[in-house]
């Protein structure tokens, strides 16, 4: 199934060298992508910023429900086993609504935005957007999630094994690291 791409409405100013790819699982908010872009604020001139969300087809239900139980989620964990794994339409378009959010948050803090909706694994296209050259950092901002940040396995830690820049890794909604 073909990427959907959104144009960019701020067309990027700053030179390729100050791209940074940004991986999120959910919708940025206004204090995300405020706290990301002074992350890379330099000379009070923002990066250009290309945004990647997957639609996640493949969610593992298992590690979503000891997600919530190890933040003592319960209403949370109840909903994802009531709700199960989201059908492709459904998980497209919610990728794009995220997508399309967290493209007007980081406009709304003064950075150039594009982006695309990927598939469900979202390794290969940071691998085919850093192989293409001019991505000078990766940011992955997700939520916590207790299993695969327990044993590497978040896409974090596979993009930092697979990637030749640096990658830094933000909790949604906070100012913690991953």
């Amino acid at each position: 199934m073909p990427e959907e791409s959104l144009p960019p409405e701020t067309a990027p100013t700053a030179a390729a060298s100050e791209v940074v790819l940004l991986l999120t699982e959910e919708a940025l908010d206004d204090g995300d992508a405020e706290r990301v872009a002074a992350l890379h604020e330099v000379e009070g001139v923002r990066a250009a910023y290309r945004v990647l969300v997957p639609a996640d087809t493949e969610r593992n239900l298992l590690a979503d429900v000891v997600d919530h139980l190890s933040l003592f989620e319960m209403r949370a964990a109840l909903d994802a086993v009531r709700e199960g794994k989201p059908d492709e339409r459904e998980a497209r378009a919610e990728a794009t609504s995220a997508l399309e959010q967290s493209l007007a948050a980081l406009r709304g803090a003064g950075c150039a935005a594009e982006g695309e909706v990927v598939q469900d694994d979202p390794l290969p296209a940071l691998e085919a957007a850093v192989g293409a050259g001019g991505v000078r950092e990766v940011v992955v901002v997700t939520r916590p999630h207790a299993v695969e940040d327990t044993f590497h396995r978040d896409w974090a830690s596979r993009a930092r094994d697979a990637l030749g820049v640096p990658v830094l890794h933000v909790y949604g909604g906070t100012a913690r690291l991953g």
